[in-house]
């Protein structure tokens, strides 16, 4: 039997160019097809491009100045247009020239520049200040004020009768951010609590005050001395005794910085 000699040969013959389904479909898209045949047919098929018109140009500020400033050479000195084209006079310093003629004269630059002034004038406050008496303070013999609010050498406070003013609320141990006051208390027969070991190691304390501040009775302060160094470190680690004994000292003193300071408080 005989096979039919066409179909063997069918796939070496040229397809033919398949058509596209949306031209019946789509008529924005066949609008948008360009005229031609050299258009690939499966290449996507786009919209129309509308191009439109950016923003109007705006001149060039620096240009319209010298624009300006080159047509206002052309016209007389001290004069202005207007905008009807009548020029008018302007007596304003910025249409003139700079007069140099207020300024030093070249005689007197000379002079200062020959002659040196500058270095007279300095030697000249150097002799006024020689013959003035000195500002300096002479230390320790003399002492300058000081703020009632200085921060200065711990202590502890009593009352007029003698009574501590510590009731060991530990507030002051608590707020110590450099965590320098160690307290251990006890109650007393009278039911009062108050402090068996208060100890301050000052070479721990940064003088911030927030144990003067957060003392609800005023016990622990710091009072004006700054000068209390020492030779060892155990000198510097205070216990109760050591902070009653700097607040006995300094009594009059505390109560007078604390009235002074109680009207910003």
């Amino acid at each position: 039997m005989v096979r039919p000699v066409l179909p063997l040969f069918r796939p070496l013959l040229p397809q033919p160019i398949p058509i596209a389904r949306s031209i019946h479909t789509s008529p924005r898209i066949l609008l948008a097809t360009p005229t031609g045949g050299s258009r690939n047919p499966f290449a996507p098929r786009t919209g129309p491009k509308h191009l439109t018109p950016g923003p109007v140009k705006t001149p060039n500020p620096r240009e319209t100045t010298t624009a300006n400033a080159n047509s206002e050479g052309s016209r007389h000195e001290g004069e202005v247009s207007t905008s009807g084209g009548s020029s008018i006079s302007s007596s304003s310093p910025a249409s003139q020239y700079p007069d140099y003629s207020k300024g030093p004269s070249a005689l007197d630059k000379a002079s200062q520049l020959f002659f040196f002034t500058e270095i007279v004038r300095g030697m000249w406050i150097v002799l006024e200040q020689f013959f003035r008496p000195p500002y300096t303070i002479m230390y320790p013999f003399e002492k300058g004020p000081l703020s009632p609010r200085f921060r200065g050498e711990h202590a502890l406070r009593r009352y007029p009768n003698g009574e501590e003013r510590c009731i060991a609320c530990k507030l002051c141990e608590a707020i110590c951010p450099a965590q320098a006051i160690t307290i251990e208390s006890e109650a007393r027969e009278d039911g009062s609590r108050r402090t068996t070991r208060y100890d301050l190691d000052m070479t721990k304390c940064i003088y911030c005050g927030f144990c003067q501040e957060a003392c609800p009775v005023d016990a622990i302060v710091e009072t004006q001395n700054a000068e209390y160094s020492t030779e060892t470190r155990e000198e510097l680690l205070y216990n109760k005794e050591k902070l009653l004994s700097n607040g006995d000292r300094a009594e009059a003193e505390i109560a007078a910085n604390l009235q002074a300071d109680h009207f910003y408080r």
